[in-house]
């Protein structure tokens, strides 16, 4: 009779145990939730700290959870060269005290960039007045082409703003006890 009654209460407490808690993170899990803070390719750097939070898992076992990561590699935008920056994750704690360390990247992020037009219109414009002054009437049209195309060239930096939905991808993970 005692072993009835002690299966049935952990039967019964099994129940009662949130669904959250029981939760597993396995690798392939597709995490998706809103960065914390704003990045930009021109100001941010290597090694600095992110968090994502309201994190919820593609299979809807992990719901509220915060993602811990850092930017991996930063590039800025220059002349041919666009913005770049990598993120990395490396924590997920859940709201029922689960703590996972993870291996995981960003497979989806939105990102923002500045239109180039205004800067190839400026470059067309400045091109166009240094040709003109410089080789009158036909400088003027080479000096807008050369100037627009330099404009175009240069690229924007990549932008993150606070709040921007962000995916990642787990390749790893392991609960701590």
């Amino acid at each position: 009779m005692g072993r009835k009654l002690t299966a049935v209460f952990a039967t019964a407490l099994f129940a009662s145990l949130p669904i959250a808690t029981l939760a597993q993170l396995a690798p392939g899990t597709t995490l998706t939730g809103n960065i914390d803070q704003n990045l930009s390719s021109n100001h941010a750097y290597a090694g600095e700290p992110i968090t994502i939070s309201h994190v919820g898992s593609s299979n809807g076992q992990i719901r509220g959870a915060t993602m811990y990561g850092h930017v991996s590699g930063v590039r800025a935008a220059g002349q041919g060269t666009p913005g770049k920056i990598t993120l990395a994750f490396d924590k997920v704690a859940t709201r029922s005290g689960a703590v996972y360390q993870i291996s995981g990247y960003a497979s989806h992020v939105d990102v923002q960039t500045k239109n180039n037009t205004l800067k190839e219109v400026g470059g067309a414009a400045a091109g166009a007045l240094v040709g003109g002054l410089l080789f009158h009437g036909v400088g003027a049209l080479v000096g807008a082409a050369g100037g627009g195309l330099l404009a175009k060239n240069n690229r924007q930096d990549v932008n993150i703003p606070q709040g921007s939905s962000v995916s990642v991808e787990v390749v790893r993970s392991r609960r701590q006890s």
